[in-house]
Parts: structure tokens; sequence; C-alpha cells
């Protein structure tokens, strides 16, 4: 396969910005399609008769676009496919992960412990609770795990919501969409994390080195609210958008 540019250097654009023009038609035409991986660097260059350094340089456009991710030792990804269609992000009440996340998320796992009191948990939940139920949940897709949740939900919250600790589906509904529907407002605060604190050694995280980190309140009572979430996205696959009006 091969992609020739003519007269490239008679054109008045920057030459990375003809590469990158070029890239994004065939990324809009299908010939990169999503989650495909692009030719290596080398070759990409060459089909384009310019440097790596210039190639770098489109790549990098497309990686700010959030069209293209490069994984560390695999090459880089198309990522998503961009439409003219306004999308629902973080200004609107819902789960954050999936509105932020470029994969396909396809299966979720999650375990939980009851822990006691703590300064930490008052502060989250902000009340004095006689226990507290911790939630892991990791997200997973094509097999891998790419992301990593945290919860901690009081156990009077528990109560409140005839919740049963032995049926796991029915948890993880709740987590994953109930509490939303219940709630009416959330608050969230973005972070960067160098390090995902999940307590498996099983369950290593894709690129987790880096991570955005959202950490999330979700209320339905004024005072306190019904659960606090920590959300690791890694930056590879992380697309935090607001769409702001007036």
């Amino acid at each position: 396969m091969a992609f020739k540019i003519t007269n490239l250097q008679e054109r008045k654009k920057p030459l990375y910005i003809t590469v990158y023009d070029e890239l994004y038609k065939l990324i809009m035409n299908g010939t990169f399609i999503l989650d495909s991986k692009l030719p290596a660097e080398p070759a990409l260059a060459k089909m384009f008769g310019v440097s790596r350094m210039t190639l770098r340089q489109s790549l990098s456009l497309l990686q700010d676009d959030g069209l293209v991710k490069r994984v560390h030792g695999k090459g880089n990804f198309i990522t998503k496919i961009p439409t003219n269609n306004q999308k629902i992000d973080l200004e609107k009440i819902g789960n954050p992960l999936y509105k932020s996340h470029t994969k396909l998320i396809d299966d979720v796992e999650m375990i939980f412990r009851i822990d006691l009191d703590s300064e930490y948990t008052q502060q989250v939940l902000s009340k004095k609770s006689a226990a507290v139920v911790a939630f892991e949940r990791w997200y997973k897709s094509a097999g891998e795990v790419v992301a990593y949740s945290f919860t901690n939900m009081a156990i009077e919250t528990v109560s409140e919501l005839n919740l049963d600790l032995q049926d796991n589906d029915l948890l993880l509904e709740m987590l994953e969409t109930g509490i939303y529907e219940l709630a009416n407002k959330s608050t969230i605060d973005i972070k960067r994390s160098t390090s995902v604190n999940s307590s498996s050694q099983e369950h290593k995280v894709v690129s987790g080195e880096n991570c955005d980190l959202i950490l999330e309140s979700v209320f339905n009572h004024e005072d306190y609210p019904l659960v606090y979430n920590k959300y690791y996205i890694p930056r590879a696959y992380s697309c935090l958008k607001v769409n702001a009006v007036k």
C-alpha cells in the first residue's frame, strides 16, 4: 500500500500539516479503520516521502485530536472516528467512564469488602457510618484491562437502597447505571495519576502508569453522597470532554 503526495515541497502549508491532512482523510474514508494499527513509522514515513520527524509531528496532531493513540512498544492505533453528532459528555449525570473512554468496554469484573469507618471515608462520604463497603471494578476490552474504579458506599446506603450483597449482578448494575438513575446531582474533579491503586496483582491495567483520574460524588441527598467513585482511565484511552453552552 503506497500513498504518494504530489508536489509536497511546492505547497505553502508546512509539510507536517499536509501529511496530517492526508492521514485525516485516510481515517475518515475508512482506509484506516477504528482500532486498527497504523503501519510502522518508518514505513508510514516512506509512504508519504517524508522524514520520521515530520511524520511524528503529524501523528502528534492526530493524537491531540483524539484520533490516534500511541501505545508504547506496540505502535499507533486509530482510536476514534469523528462525527458531526454532538455527544452528551461530562456535563450530564451518568457514568463518566463510558463517556470518557475511547475503547469499547465489553466486560467488568468486581469484588468488594466491608471496611471499618475511617477519617477518610467520613470525609468523602460526608458522614459517619457503622461500616463502609469498598467496591473495586476492572473494565476490560477484548480481554485487556483498560480501566479501574474504586467506590466507597456507606453500609447505611446499602440498606437504604435495599441491596443484596450476595447478588453480584444486581450490585454491579446499581454501581454502573442504577446510581445515576437515582441521582439528582453529581460533582466531578479531574486529576492526573501516575499509578493505579488496585489491590489486585492479577488485573494489570494496560498503560496504567499514566492515568486521568475522575473523582466523583453522586448525590440524591443534599447532605451526603450515595457513593464516592474514583475512576482511573489510562491517558492512552482517555478523552475528557465537556459541551459548554450559554
